[in-house]
């Protein structure tokens, strides 16, 4: 019998009505029951009700009463009055009694209870109540004992009882983490507070247990007993955590609810904090959460965390966080959220790299910092629109989109929607913040301006931002600055603003002119160049910091052809520095900063000598922002020809410390600058009228003999081009591996390979120094023919070659990021140099021409790799090298005999000699000229790209409109750009029906098909990217052109020779039609219409008949068997190619056995009606005969009852065919052999399970027969 539960709340509510009448209100009345209360003499201890603690608290009496022998405490004293009920707010004068009738009834109830059902009951109550009313309860509880207690003591002083105190603290755990008990301690009091609370005390006189739990001792860091993922804690540094650290309080890292015994913040706490009303917590959270990413790009965190910081905090809304923070009207705020935004923004080591490269081979230039990736699923969403609404949306609407959807894609440009310019203006202008401020400001616009052309615009045009940075931070007259860090860096020259400008400038050829002309730059570029800076009264690494800003200011502006006015005002000052770089770099070690600025100083005389034969464009040129923004050249031959000698003399003296490696990475980038500038020196005094060539002739030979020569020969230049492996990113990928904190949102050039010194950009690379010294080689031989042969012995250096064979290696490319994109640039220009001067090499002389083989595989996986931007560099490969003769040295050497030979090993000697692949090899050898014009006509490269390029690596100042660098989506040209012209021959056809004139279409189709013979036979490394099943899919294009073009006998014979190279043993295994093909929607698409083409045009041409059978193996798809069988069964009848052409074994055919269903009855249906015969499909014919005699006498015990059915009927079918010659074949198949004439063998007689088998079947056949009848 269930009992039944005490009466004590009952009770209450039904006292309480009667007492509601009278005319006190019930505040009156509750106040009035205290007074008297607190008149009498305090109760004594009462116990707390047998209420059984929540899970996760531990209570003795719930633990252990059977310990104290089953002894309930209903006997003891505590238990002589109520403890719940007391009647308090009765009216009435029997409201003690009441209280006390309850009570006893209770108690009686109580004691007729056994243990067992007492403790049910308890857990019946628990999950009935209310959490907060439980604790409510016991927090009563507690403040009764504590007065039962006093009230004992001074009854009892001496005395001692074992009686049980109230409820344990109830620790909490983490909804993560297992719930874990604790053996607590019963004598222990119940809440343990620094300080007791006393009922004098205001609002003390009802202690409010739960919400003092925050003041007691933080409760014992639990240990991680599972392999569950627990949530990162970090510092107020930005440091992570460890899970079980055990930190002192005093560190103000335990001040959050959850997980309160753990140190450190999460970052939702940080976020909750940045909201804080208090704006010392606000900076604080910002300043922490600037820690965290700074510490996350460095790669601090590895692979302790699971997932990615920047993706969680951009997911989290950071970014706009930040920008609310910026609108604070606290200073610290302030300047914590533009800290923060800098760690968000720039990547560490970015402009460290981008200003080491500067003064490299085409340093200046690189790549907007910015996605290259398209919004997917902008994608699918537009696919899914019709084009009216797709139109209508992307029309002007397209700006007006809100600042988060565009920061998912570019968090710059979601950034720059939210007004962040003016507000970083007002930050400059009006708030003046200390140095760390305005300098993270700086960098941020730094940032923006790399973005991309219209980001620089924007901050250019950004109402008196510029004005700003130049009259606060660019002064022209200044106090001097004293030792130790300055108090703010107003009216004081900041090198940082300078770069600004620089980044500023290098984004379009406009902007550099606006800052030269609307800002006075003119006379800040004097004031920061005139001075050298050690007499600059500035800190010394600032004044060496603005003095190479500004020579890098100058050379951006001279890259445009502008700022030659500045040059005769100081060209004094030029030849002063100039002479003094022996000087500075005699220094042991060369200062990192001198290096710098003495770098930046020679390309600044490079840029202008190249200005100095530059022409400026005529005013009807098509660039009119070009003819408006180019003004002639002030710069003369006679005032830069005076330079020469004394760059000579600095490289002199460099190249004397190329055996000390120490010393030789020390100096930096200052002999690549000086090569540099040798380059630009002999290619503008060979463009000069009106000079004597013989001197310059002269010049070059006389540095060729004292210098380069001997250099060439020394062991040390050979310890370089050993290493380029070693640097290389190509050779090495996982230099290139994307950053753990990498985001397609916001670029950087940050990698997961980290920053060894031994790599592209790091101090013993000798990549910047070679590529500079082959460069001058190039200039030299061009200009001076006669030093080919002299200059050729680098190309036979072992270093280069090994370095050539490594990147011919069948390795992964690195994956194309930000970083790869621009390691790979500077690279591919070393490989550039050296097979350009290779091809120089081997057209001005022949003779000396050594591993051409190496160098023409070397120029075509170049080809496939440049990246845009170098449009010049893929053009210039494709005239000079690619289809060079000189570079197929098999020609000569027994490659023709050697293809011949080879062929008929692999297909038997019935191949026609006249028309061997060694013929069509030689022919292909002699219509080089008519294959190079064809792929420049079908490879096209952009012609405002080509242009643009043209300008950069020519020289060519007045049409070069902006530094930046396309940005680097795919490379230059697909990896299957051998195929080009027959894809465009295809496409061609497909939207237009007449298509080309027939002679442009078969001269088309003829060069590529030669040239890709080529590449088949004698560079088969350069089509390793390209898979079987796609260079099958190329050739089928040329069927799919018309219905002429494949008749052509030239046509016929390229096509078989590629289709045999197809075929090889060792290529076919990698045919696979089932995997996604590159520029390729679906394979069987494809074939579905090759095979209607097939019906329509071919007239039974047997080459035709073989690229149809051929994606019939076996091993592929049945869907193209299929698609033959089922809808284009009218081709059978033309698909007559002999047995003894195929060109791959029937056994591909016929094995394993067909398990289509559907299929071996369209086999049985096409043999029986004859559709499918011996005498027009021999091929087909034997494939299905063999196929319908495994599967009649297959006995797989597995099969369906379908499959058994159909088994069963197909055998009763050929038993009762009339055709014998059919009938026999399908009972009595045997092998296949291409031999005979119906391809295979038969059995003379059935083998005994089959004859026993087949006479079962017929027996069956003869009963059912006879019962019918």
């Amino acid at each position: 019998m269930r009992p039944q539960s005490p009466r004590g709340s009952c009770g209450a509510r039904q006292s309480g009505r009667s007492a509601i009448s009278g005319k006190r209100s019930i505040f009156a009345q509750e106040i009035a029951a205290k007074r008297a209360s607190e008149a009498k003499v305090p109760p004594v201890r009462e116990v707390v009700s047998s209420l059984d603690p929540p899970e996760g608290a531990v209570s003795y009496e719930a633990l252990a009463p059977r310990e104290q022998g089953c002894q309930l405490p209903w006997g003891s004293p505590g238990f002589q009055g109520p403890h719940l009920v007391t009647g308090k707010g009765l009216r009435s004068q029997d409201a003690e009694q009441e209280a006390q009738t309850i009570h006893e009834e209770n108690i009686a109830k109580l004691q007729a209870m056994a243990p067992e059902e007492i403790l049910q009951e308890q857990q019946r109550l628990l999950a009935q109540l209310d959490p907060s009313l439980v604790a409510f309860l016991r927090s009563r509880s507690h403040t009764h004992e504590q007065a039962g207690e006093k009230a004992t003591e001074e009854q009892r002083p001496g005395g001692h009882s074992v009686e049980v105190t109230g409820e344990e603290l109830i620790v909490p755990i983490s909804a993560k983490e297992p719930r874990q008990e604790d053996d607590l301690d019963p004598e222990a009091p119940a809440l343990a507070l620094p300080v007791n609370p006393h009922k004098e005390w205001v609002h003390m006189d009802t202690v409010e247990l739960e919400k003092l739990h925050w003041t007691q001792d933080l409760p014992p860091l639990r240990r991680q007993r599972t392999q569950e993922r627990m949530q990162a804690r970090f510092s107020l540094q930005g440091e992570l955590l460890a899970p079980d650290v055990d930190l002192p309080t005093h560190l103000g890292l335990h001040h959050h609810g959850e997980e309160a015994e753990r140190a450190g913040y999460s970052l939702q706490e940080l976020f909750h904090l940045t909201r804080s009303q208090v704006s010392q917590q606000r900076a604080l959270a910002l300043h922490v959460l600037a820690q965290v990413i700074s510490r996350a790009q460095a790669g601090e965190f590895g692979d302790r965390l699971v997932g990615s910081v920047f993706r969680l905090l951009l997911d989290a809304g950071f970014l706009f966080l930040l920008r609310f923070s910026l609108d604070d009207r606290v200073d610290g705020v302030i300047a914590a959220a533009v800290r923060a935004l800098r760690a968000l923004l720039v990547a560490p080591g970015d402009e460290e790299l981008l200003d080491t490269t500067f003064s490299w081979y085409h340093g200046a230039l690189v790549f907007p910092l910015m996605p290259s990736q398209e919004d997917k699923e902008d994608d699918e969403d537009e696919d899914e629109e019709p084009p009216a609404e797709k139109a209508k949306r992307k029309s002007p609407e397209k700006g007006n989109q809100p600042p988060s959807d565009l920061a998912r894609r570019d968090v710059i440009k979601g950034l720059l929607a939210t007004n962040l310019l003016p507000r970083l203006r007002y930050v400059l202008e009006v708030t003046c913040p200390a140095p760390s401020v305005v300098l993270d400001i700086l960098a941020v616009l730094i940032r923006l301006a790399r973005h991309s052309l219209e980001s620089a615009t924007r901050v250019l045009e950004c109402p008196r931002l510029i004005e700003t940075v130049v009259r606060e931070f660019l002064p022209t007259n200044w106090s001097p600055v004293g030792v130790g860090p300055a108090p703010s860096l107003y009216k004081v020259p900041c090198a940082t603003a300078m770069k600004l400008l620089r980044v500023l400038a290098s984004a379009g050829r406009n902007i550099a002119a606006r800052l030269l002309s609307g800002f006075d730059l003119r006379s800040r570029l004097c004031r920061f160049i005139a001075e050298a800076p050690q007499e600059m009264a500035l800190l010394p690494e600032e004044a060496e910091m603005m003095s190479t800003e500004s020579f890098r200011l100058w050379a951006v502006a001279a890259s445009y052809g502008q700022g030659g006015d500045l040059y005769r005002e100081l060209y004094p000052v030029l030849m002063r520095a100039l002479q003094s770089v022996p000087e500075e770099l005699s220094t042991q070690p060369p200062q990192p900063l001198s290096v710098q600025r003495i770098a930046s100083l020679l390309t600044l005389l490079t840029r202008l000598t190249l200005a100095a034969s530059s022409t400026a464009p005529e005013p009807s040129s098509d660039c009119a922002e070009a003819s408006l923004s180019a003004t002639p050249s002030s710069i003369t031959w006679t005032q830069v020809s005076g330079l020469q000698p004394l760059v000579e003399l600095c490289l002199r003296q460099t190249l004397k410390l190329l055996p000390r490696p120490e010393m030789w990475h020390a100096l930096g980038p200052v002999p690549t600058a000086c090569l540099l500038f040798l380059d630009a020196y002999y290619q503008a005094w060979s463009q000069q009228p009106n000079l004597c060539p013989e001197d310059w002739l002269q010049d070059m030979e006389r540095l060729s003999e004292d210098l380069l020569l001997p250099l060439l020969r020394t062991p040390s230049l050979g310890s370089l081009w050993d290493s380029l492996g070693c640097c290389s990113p190509l050779c090495n990928p996982q230099f290139c591996a994307p950053a753990p904190e990498a985001v397609p949102s916001l670029v950087s050039l940050g990698s997961a390979g980290g920053r060894p010194s031994l790599w592209l950009p790091g101090s013993a690379s000798p990549f910047p120094f070679l590529t500079a010294l082959l460069s001058l080689f190039n200039t030299l031989a061009r200009i001076h023919k006669g030093l080919c042969d002299q200059l050729a012995t680098v190309l036979a250096t072992p270093g280069l070659q090994n370095y050539f064979l490594q990147c011919l290696a069948p390795v992964a490319a690195p994956f194309l990021t930000p970083f790869s994109a621009w390691a790979l640039r500077h690279e591919y220009h070393l490989q550039y140099l050296a097979l350009i001067l290779a091809q120089r090499v081997a057209t001005v002389q022949p003779a000396l021409v050594i591993n051409a083989a190496l160098h023409h595989s070397m120029v075509l996986a170049l080809l496939s790799r440049l990246l845009p931007g170098s449009e010049h560099l893929a053009h210039e490969l494709l005239l000079s090298c690619v289809f060079r003769l000189e570079f197929l040295p098999e020609r000569a050497s027994g490659g023709l005999e050697a293809a011949d030979f080879s062929d008929r090993l692999s297909l038997g000697s019935s191949k026609d000699s006249g028309c061997g692949r060694g013929v069509l090899l030689a022919q292909a050898c002699q219509d080089l000229p008519s294959i190079r014009s064809c792929y420049v006509t079908h490879c096209p490269l952009a012609r405002a790209s080509l242009l643009a390029s043209q300008a950069w690596y020519r020289g060519e100042l007045w049409q070069v409109q902006t530094l930046l660098l396309p940005v680097p989506k795919e490379p230059l040209l697909p990896t299957d750009w051998p195929f080009l012209p027959l894809i465009h021959l295809y496409h061609q056809a497909s939207d237009t029906p007449s298509g080309l004139p027939p002679a442009d279409t078969i001269s088309t189709a003829l060069r590529a098909l030669q040239w890709v013979l080529v590449l088949e036979s004698w560079r088969p490394q350069a089509l390793w990217a390209v898979p079987p099943a796609a260079r099958l899919a190329r050739l089928m294009c040329v069927f799919l052109v018309d219905g002429e073009l494949f008749r052509e006998t030239p046509i016929q014979h390229l096509v078989a020779a590629l289709l045999a190279r197809l075929c090889q043993p060792k290529v076919l295994p990698d045919l696979r039609l089932d995997c996604p093909l590159p520029g390729l929607a679906s394979f069987p698409d494809l074939y579905a219409n090759f095979l209607e083409h097939f019906e329509a045009v071919s007239y039974g041409d047997h080459l035709f008949g073989a690229l149809v059978l051929l994606p019939l193996q076996r091993r592929f798809s049945v869907t193209l068997r299929l698609a033959l069988f089922g809808e284009h069964v009218g081709a059978l009848r033309a698909l007559g190619l002999p047995l003894t052409q195929l060109p791959v074994s029937l056994e591909c055919y016929t094995e394993p056995p067909e398990d289509n269903l559907v299929l071996l009855q369209l086999y049985f249906r096409t043999l029986v009606t004859g559709v499918l015969c011996p005498r027009w499909c021999p091929v087909l014919y034997a494939v299905a005969v063999a196929h319908v005699n495994s599967f009649i006498f297959s006995q797989d015990p597995k099969s369906s009852d379908e499959v058994k059915a159909a088994r069963r009927s197909l055998l009763q079918k050929t038993w009762l065919l009339a055709d014998e010659g059919l009938r026999q074949h399908l009972l009595h198949y045997k092998l296949p052999n291409s031999a005979l004439p119906e391809g295979f063998e038969l059995y003379p007689q059935l083998p005994p399970l089959r004859q026993q088998y087949l006479q079962r079947l017929t027996s069956g056949m003869l009963q059912n027969g006879l019962s019918e009848a």
